[in-house]
């Protein structure tokens, strides 16, 4: 079993809709310091994207920021900045974003292991759905990240999740991206836009899940998250 990577409370589930790009990104927001101010207990929250390229702090301050946003555009994304550190990610209704809050008195403490332990869950997610999903970097990965999960087809690795992590006063919001289908628009939209910010990455490295398991849907691998969480945790639906 995985070791708890967060508090003895419940963990309700909140299987919700798309407000739109800037408004999904808020909402966790929310949510992150609704837990801080002791309103909220432990929540697991899914929902599918918007179009939206979340651009990193450190991609802002790039000369080609500008021209990579106008990119972003263009592919029908809408470009945002995220708090939390990180490269540009790419994401769409394609995709299930799984934020896992928790008020904490201390959290910062455990930070750094809460990447490894809850991205074993989410490999294990995909796992279930028969992905053959492994936890690290692979060479060349968009947003690269020590704890991103990959899938494997053979001699081929594709970036299926990517994790970031934001800590307040008193909670913390795990946020992850998994794309599940259609990585072709992925791929094209951070074609064009790493390559206006000058950011070295491979193509092939941008995959989906039903890449590797064709016919894999969105709903699919949103059940298994939360079976897989059931597995050490206790959710509510």
């Amino acid at each position: 079993m995985i070791p708890r990577a967060w508090s003895e409370g419940r963990l309700q589930v909140l299987h919700e809709l798309s407000s739109g790009a800037a408004a999904d990104m808020e909402r966790g927001l929310t949510l992150l310091r609704a837990a801080a101010a002791g309103d909220l207990g432990p929540t697991l929250r899914l929902y599918r994207p918007q179009p939206t390229v979340a651009f990193g702090q450190r991609d802002t301050r790039l000369p080609g920021f500008g021209t990579a946003s106008d990119a972003a555009r263009t592919h029908g994304f809408e470009p945002l900045v995220r708090k939390a550190g990180g490269r540009a990610a790419a994401y769409h209704h394609g995709c299930l974003i799984v934020d896992h809050i928790e008020p904490h008195h201390d959290a910062v403490a455990g930070s750094h292991a809460r990447f490894r332990l809850l991205g074993e869950i989410l490999a294990k997610s995909l796992w279930r759905v028969g992905v053959d999903a492994r936890m690290g970097q692979i060479p060349g990965e968009y947003c690269p990240g020590e704890f991103s999960v990959h899938g494997v087809d053979g001699t081929q690795a594709v970036k299926l999740v990517g994790t970031a992590q934001r800590v307040i006063s008193g909670a913390w919001l795990f946020s992850s991206v998994i794309v599940v289908e259609d990585s072709a628009s992925i791929r094209s939209v951070l074609e064009a836009t790493y390559s206006a910010l000058e950011l070295p990455w491979q193509p092939s490295t941008a995959g989906a899940a039903e890449d590797l398991v064709p016919g894999l849907a969105v709903d699919a691998v949103a059940s298994a998250v939360v079976a897989a969480y059931e597995d050490v945790a206790a959710p509510v639906p």
